[in-house]
């Protein structure tokens, strides 16, 4: 996901929500340093092996790049397309924040609970995006 995001920020057409998806990369980049650490926690290398449908969705990109005939309808492609990975990460963060209590990985659960907070943070902002540019146009 790190490396897709940077080609979405231009797709916008307004500057909120270039913002917002800049402060979604910004957070990304800080929850994958969190991983990282969470990984040395539990002295476990990490591995993509079984994220097929994962990855999938990263790559999909819901046809992002194809010119809409209103910039609303590109727009509202982009915010939905960035509140499904950030539901993602949501659903991901409280799973193995569940397991970190479960097995008294405590500064995982602290680490993974911050990913989350970050989370959910970003997803009221792209419903209050949304909730703006909806109202304007």
């Amino acid at each position: 996901m790190n490396s897709k995001l940077a080609h979405l920020i231009p797709l916008a057409s307004f500057n909120a929500l270039q913002l917002a998806i800049q402060e979604f990369w910004d957070d990304i980049k800080k929850q994958i340093a969190r991983m990282e650490e969470v990984y040395k926690l539990i002295d476990e290398t990490p591995s993509d092996k079984n994220c097929n449908p994962i990855k999938a969705i990263v790559k999909d990109e819901f046809c992002l790049d194809e010119k809409q005939a209103m910039h609303i309808m590109g727009d509202m492609d982009l915010i939905m397309y960035l509140q499904l990975l950030e539901h993602i990460n949501i659903t991901s963060c409280r799973m193995l924040i569940m397991v970190a209590k479960q097995l008294n990985y405590s500064e995982a659960q602290q680490l993974l609970t911050e990913c989350f907070d970050e989370s959910i943070d970003n997803d009221q902002l792209f419903i209050l995006i949304s909730k703006e540019y909806l109202a304007e146009n």
